[in-house]
């Protein structure tokens, strides 16, 4: 309980304090995930929709392989990651290892299936609604995927927030490609093993629970942005 009370307290001051070194990481942290999580929301989405308007053979088991790639060990996509840009691998020179590039990478792949069967989830249902409204009017597949994408837009939001959840928490895989390189790639949750590893446990749930906080800050303000807070869209 010690650890804990001083854990909050000291986070309490470094976040009252603005420590310099803790700014660049939380700001380092955010560019990585968010950037992580639009790449993955672009690809993700318009997948989702696709797989909810589209009847083929392979469509219940790539639906099936989206379902089980949300459980993909981190560690294994920063070891693919990993080997994919070193200097043996193919695309090692492009000096992409060791960089926020290469942990934006490595969250792309893991954020882009848990959102794409979120998002597949969201427009079936909404499919089900607009299917006969959408054949009348003669559209296309991409015009269908369009209006499911931009009607369930509030919907679609969870699968973004969702994606950004698990990016913001990610320490496998950003440790690994990454290197938890002091003020070039390292951020809030490789600072927090770190410390762990060290043995300082105040500072390590300090970090946490401004992790914590951070997480909430950015879900609460885009729910505000987005006014899924007005009436009975909450």
């Amino acid at each position: 309980m010690d650890d804990i009370w001083q854990g909050l307290v000291m986070a309490a001051k470094l976040a009252v304090s603005l420590d310099g070194e803790l700014v660049e990481i939380t700001i380092r942290s955010l560019q990585v995930t968010i950037t992580a999580t639009l790449i993955a929301a672009l690809i993700g989405l318009p997948l989702g929709a696709w797989l909810a308007v589209s009847r083929f053979p392979a469509r219940r088991y790539i639906i099936a392989l989206l379902n089980a790639l949300m459980g993909l060990p981190p560690v294994v996509v920063g070891l693919i990651v990993y080997i994919l840009l070193s200097r043996a691998g193919p695309f090692g020179v492009l000096g992409l290892l060791f960089t926020p590039t290469a942990m934006v990478i490595a969250q792309v792949i893991i954020i882009t299936p848990l959102i794409a069967s979120i998002a597949h989830q969201a427009m079936r249902e909404l499919w089900a609604d607009y299917r006969d409204l959408l054949i009348s009017l003669n559209a296309t597949r991409m015009q269908r995927i369009a209006t499911l994408v931009w009607d369930g837009r509030r919907t679609l939001l969870t699968a973004k927030l969702a994606g950004f959840g698990r990016g913001i928490g990610e320490v496998g895989a950003i440790m690994i490609v990454g290197g938890n390189i002091d003020n070039a790639t390292r951020v809030l949750t490789t600072a927090i093993a770190l410390e762990t590893g060290k043995g300082d446990f105040a500072l390590a749930l300090a970090l946490g629970f401004i992790l914590i906080g951070l997480a909430v800050a950015v879900n609460l303000g885009i729910h505000m942005l987005s006014r899924t807070e007005q009436g009975s869209l909450w």
